[in-house]
């Protein structure tokens, strides 16, 4: 245990900030589980919606660092690129159908 008392009030600190960032954590991650749904559905016009929703959300988990900023646009790049793959692989299954 510790013995200073601004060893004590760090501790104190760091349970509040480590609650918080739990809470920002499952929000973030219960907003990308929201876009996958709409991927995995081929739903392009929600999931165009709930991209916008979840980078904002991952540019937020990074300004205040609670993830690494390359962290998150990684992460905003992989979910672009599923989004790019949904809209590239929609009007390839309109298209058979003119034949």
């Amino acid at each position: 245990m510790a013995n200073l008392k601004s060893t004590k009030k760090q501790i104190r600190k760091t349970a509040r900030q480590y609650i918080h960032n739990k809470v920002i954590k499952s929000a973030l991650r219960t907003q990308i589980k929201k876009y996958l749904k709409a991927i995995e559905q081929k739903d392009v016009e929600t999931a165009k919606l709930e991209l916008v929703r979840t980078i904002s959300a991952l540019d937020k988990v990074g300004r205040k660092n609670i993830f690494h900023k390359n962290n998150t646009n990684r992460k905003k790049a992989q979910l672009q690129l599923k989004l790019n793959a949904l809209v590239a692989a929609a009007p390839a299954a309109a298209a058979p159908s003119q034949a």
